[in-house]
């Protein structure tokens, strides 16, 4: 994969990667949008609906007043970034004219098209975007539920979790192990464990040397693997252990207060700082909306991302069943702007533009250490296709110089897109 091919894609991450022709501005009255969810995929779908519809109302509802993104948080647990740099107000929308509410969408009715809040107050919606992310499955892993994710951290939801998993890594003492048990099946940013390890394994490295990092991995192999290993190898030599599912490393029990986890053969591995990424699905709003289906998850056409079980409710970003795209935020952009366009090509009575997207996934094993993984989708049907030939990795042979400059790459992707978004970098 040439590194101009590269450059083009990471120029393409603060447009969205979405062809859009014949769209430009539709003619859809006072059409109102409500939108749920103000992070990668709402937020983007609610600043399209309004570059491209002057007169439709837009209701974007998202209960936090500040949203802190999953992406480069764990560059906040290695001490490469501040919460501030990952943290984006909602002002810049608010000022494009779209309507914020600060409240907790309570319930979906998708046959009387209303959103219920968590005061009772009723909105009306011609068209509902719901981009909710993910939720836990409390009762698929023993011993781990709501209680016991308050000691055995997840931070699998950028906030207070996040900041309280780096305190835990402040606060124990140089030779110490961090375990992380890590979920099989789908779930959001499939190479963010294996970056998080990293970010804490340059932590450690820098302040607690001694230490130790063991991931317990319920899958056989994981995105970017040999490439994260040769970098893992270079930097921290020996301090990180990864353990398979055939070798063991598939976590059946957790106890929390012990800091303990159980692997399937029965091996009892105790933490210092014990991680938990636990098994996942939709956000909950999607199940009172009825789009998920027996996974958990919200199967959704692909040129639209409209749900294929409740109509004139579309859904993008971590919730969808939307492989062979990854569940990752610059997914999620892409796809709300293809939803966007269905929605506003479709209130003005016209066929929604054929969908395409791309996805780079940036992560970093040092600071000066970055990889990527690539893709280029287009919708056929209702089904989304992987372009063959399309996309790639970061090449294992790369020198420093190259992996420097996928360091690099990365903090600009993360400037353009919440730019794009939020309308600050």
């Amino acid at each position: 994969m040439s590194m101009t091919r590269r450059d083009i894609l990471g120029g393409m991450a603060g447009l969205g990667a979405l062809a859009l022709p014949g769209l430009v501005r539709a003619d859809t009255g006072a059409a109102h949008v409500v939108v749920i969810g103000g992070g990668f995929g709402g937020a983007t779908a609610a600043r399209c609906l309004r570059r491209w519809n002057e007169g439709m109302r837009i209701t974007l509802i998202e209960p936090a007043e500040r949203f802190v993104t999953c992406p480069f948080s764990n560059l906040y647990l290695g001490g490469l970034r501040d919460w501030d740099s990952i943290t984006h107000g909602y002002g810049d929308l608010r000022a494009a004219g779209i309507e914020i509410v600060h409240a907790v969408a309570q319930d979906v009715d998708g046959a009387a098209r209303r959103v219920v809040l968590e005061d009772g107050t009723a909105l009306s919606y011609d068209r509902l975007v719901l981009s909710p992310g993910i939720d836990f499955r409390w009762d698929a892993l023993e011993g781990y539920d709501e209680a016991a994710a308050e000691l055995a951290l997840h931070a699998w939801k950028a906030g207070p979790q996040t900041q309280a998993l780096k305190a835990q890594l402040e606060a124990m003492e140089d030779g110490g192990r961090f375990v992380m048990s890590i979920t099989d099946g789908a779930f959001r940013c499939p190479p963010g464990p294996y970056e998080r390890a990293s970010m804490v394994a340059h932590y450690l490295k820098t302040h607690k040397p001694a230490s130790k990092i063991l991931l317990l991995d319920s899958k056989e192999s994981f995105s970017k693997q040999g490439l994260f290993q040769q970098g893992w190898a270079a930097l921290y030599g020996e301090m990180i252990e990864w353990v398979g599912q055939v070798d063991d490393g598939q976590v059946i029990r957790v106890d929390a207060q012990a800091r303990e986890v159980e692997t399937a053969f029965g091996q009892i591995h105790k933490a210092d700082v014990l991680n938990v990424v636990p098994p996942q699905k939709a956000g909950w709003i999607a199940e009172r909306a009825g789009v998920t289906d027996a996974s958990g998850w919200v199967p959704v056409r692909g040129n639209s991302f409209e749900s294929t079980q409740v109509a004139h409710i579309h859904v993008v970003g971590d919730a969808t069943i939307a492989a062979p795209m990854p569940k990752s935020g610059f997914c999620a952009n892409a796809q709300a702007k293809v939803a966007a366009a269905a929605i506003s090509a479709d209130l003005a009575g016209h066929e929604p533009p054929a969908a395409s997207f791309i996805n780079t996934c940036y992560s970093l094993v040092g600071p000066d250490w970055g990889i990527s993984v690539a893709g280029v989708y287009r919708a056929e049907d209702d089904a989304i296709v992987e372009i063959a030939e399309s996309g790639g990795v970061s090449p294992i042979d790369a020198d420093a110089a190259f992996r420097k400059a996928e360091a690099v790459y990365g903090a600009g992707w993360y400037a353009a897109i919440s730019a794009d978004i939020w309308g600050t970098a």
